[in-house]
């Protein structure tokens, strides 16, 4: 069954390079971004492993914690982070799930229902290279899948996670490439009278439809 935004983030028990977890135990009270990998010892998840460990303080000034996961062993896991060490100059500093039997990558619809365990290439796993957004409700807020071929920007997977935290606060939409601090959309499930009860600043009526306001704070 394919995973929605707005469904439930499946739950799932899995062993990882910091122990073994119990995701929604592991999420908590915190925002969650769970991003995954076709197979350990890959150059683009080399570079990307790497350069998520470097932002690790970003997310946690944003109540968010990091996930990866790899459908290769925890073993092999561990061996692999001291190439990601040693080529991108960041220690792995979150957890990777050890998902050999493909049980998690099924469970969240990463990889085709009839991929099997066992030995497998890269290729054979072209799918699994997806992130999700969690929120503390356990609900998935944002999903992103992108091809074996590209690097995932994840700039804007926390440009992203600022526009779902901004709008679970407040009740405005982000605009096209919207950058934290920058003007927000009033939806147009708010009526103008009410718009001015909340916004005694003023706001921006380009359109009925589409009215700007400063970001809230």
């Amino acid at each position: 069954m394919a995973v929605r935004i707005g469904d439930e983030a499946p739950d799932f028990t899995a062993e990882t390079t910091e122990g073994k977890i119990r995701f929604h135990e592991w999420i908590g009270d915190k925002w969650a971004i769970l991003f995954s990998h076709p197979k350990d010892f890959t150059p683009v998840c080399t570079t990307e492993l790497g350069y998520m460990a470097g932002l690790k303080p970003e997310f946690d000034k944003r109540n968010t914690k990091i996930m990866g996961l790899s459908v290769d062993p925890v073993g092999d896991h561990k061996s692999w982070v001291k190439d990601i060490q040693e080529t991108q100059g960041h220690a792995v500093n979150y957890p990777l799930i050890g998902d050999a039997d493909l049980t998690v990558a099924k469970l969240y619809d990463m990889i085709h229902p009839n991929a099997t365990g066992g030995k497998r290439t890269a290729a054979d796993n072209a799918t699994v290279r997806s992130v999700f957004v969690i929120g503390p409700d356990k609900k998935v807020k944002a999903m992103l899948v992108y091809p074996m071929s590209t690097g995932r920007n994840f700039d804007e997977v926390m440009r992203l996670l600022d526009s779902c935290q901004l709008t679970a606060r407040h009740t405005v939409a982000t605009p096209v490439n919207w950058k934290p601090g920058q003007d927000v959309i009033i939806p147009t499930s708010v009526s103008d009278e009410d718009a001015k009860k909340k916004y005694p600043q003023g706001f921006k009526t380009l359109k009925p439809y589409l009215r700007t306001v400063a970001q809230p704070r």
